[in-house]
């Protein structure tokens, strides 16, 4: 039998409750099945399988596998299709000011920690490497670059995710200045021409 197969995945014994209880179990049965199989290869019965709960669970909790990755792994307190909506949200030659904006608008509230200890676990784990860089790029940012129908998908939303982590690392893990304490038109103005050229412009 293929070891990824659902039916192979072991449930753990005793009813769940539900509310906050089926809530926490999902988030500790998603972490680490992502990190045991990548973004793709889990599923939402393999997750509620090992939290030992009804599938449907999944998306009455967090809406879906992306909002589940988004809350157990990212620990973002947003929904990755809402925040595609939002890049999407506007002409398509300012969509690099509106992932700055988004980016800063969801880290900065909360201190850049969860985006700290995120990059601590991938350099601790290269599991983790895998799962964020088949999210990061194939299921958030790839999908923007989809809408706009340019050439090299793939490689612009690598460039992409490259400037968004390299951002992040800057601001909230080394914290080199100015650019940590910079406000935000300051980053926009800095940055978002390059991830535009990354989107929709010659790569030469």
């Amino acid at each position: 039998m293929n070891p990824g197969s659902d039916q192979t995945e072991p449930k753990r014994r005793g009813r769940r409750a539900g509310g906050e209880d089926t809530k926490a179990a999902l988030l500790a049965a998603a972490r680490e099945v992502f990190v045991e199989r990548g973004y793709e290869g889990a599923t939402v019965r393999s997750i509620a399988a090992r939290a030992g709960v009804d599938a449907a669970m999944v998306n009455h909790w967090f809406g879906g596998k992306e909002g589940l990755f988004a809350k157990a792994v990212l620990q973002v307190p947003v929904d990755p299709t809402v925040l595609v909506e939002r890049l999407l949200d506007g002409p398509d030659e300012e969509i690099g000011e509106r992932i700055v904006r988004n980016f800063i608008g969801i880290w900065d509230p909360i201190g850049g920690g969860q985006f700290a200890a995120m990059v601590r676990s991938v350099t601790a784990q290269s599991q983790v490497a895998d799962v964020l860089r088949g999210f990061f790029v194939q299921t958030l940012i790839k999908r923007v670059v989809m809408h706009l129908g340019v050439s090299d998908p793939e490689l612009r939303a690598t460039l992409v995710a490259s400037q968004i982590f390299g951002m992040g690392m800057v601001r909230y893990v080394v914290r080199f200045e100015p650019l940590a304490s910079a406000d935000v038109e300051t980053m926009v103005k800095a940055i978002a021409p390059n991830l535009q050229r990354y989107l929709t412009g010659d790569l030469g």
